[in-house]
């Protein structure tokens, strides 16, 4: 990460900006910006920090609709639901890595975006992201319908 020295302790000083490219073409083409934009956080990044309350809900469902979601999958199509929970729920998850050691290795997936999974996810069901995770998140039925809310408050205002 540009700025920040990494070999530093936690909370210490940042480091001097790097220096510009020597060899730039003049006029603009070709040149990178100083300091690029920041890239957003993982699915896995933004669940272990929403769940430690340091993300908000709705940053939390930005990164979500535009994440790539791990899903097993069976013979037919659609989504693997899980029936023997209070409601019935669709295991999901943040990587190939998190579905495999739920599935394992030889198990089938597909994968979609967050945004899709609201999109595709039946009535009344709910979902449980990295079952086997350290910061497993479960959204119930009820959650789900509050993701969905949101999402069309955003797009359609």
């Amino acid at each position: 990460m540009y700025g920040y020295d990494q070999s530093a302790g936690a909370g210490q000083g940042y480091a001097s900006a790097p220096p510009p490219p020597q060899h730039q073409a003049p006029g603009g083409y070709g040149e990178q910006p100083l300091y690029p934009e920041p890239s957003p956080p993982s699915l896995a990044d933004a669940v272990r920090a929403f769940t430690t309350g340091s993300m908000s809900a709705e940053d939390f469902q930005q990164v979500f609709s535009t994440s790539k979601v791990y899903c097993p999958r069976g013979e037919g199509p659609g989504f693997l639901a899980l029936h023997n929970t209070q409601q019935p729920v669709i295991p999901m998850f943040t990587s190939l890595k998190e579905l495999r050691r739920y599935a394992g290795k030889e198990s089938k997936y597909f994968v979609i975006t967050g945004a899709e999974v609201l999109d595709l996810l039946p009535t009344g069901y709910g979902f449980v992201l990295d079952m086997e995770g350290e910061h497993r998140m479960v959204f119930d039925a009820k959650a789900v319908e509050q993701m969905v809310d949101f999402a069309m408050r955003r797009m359609y205002g």
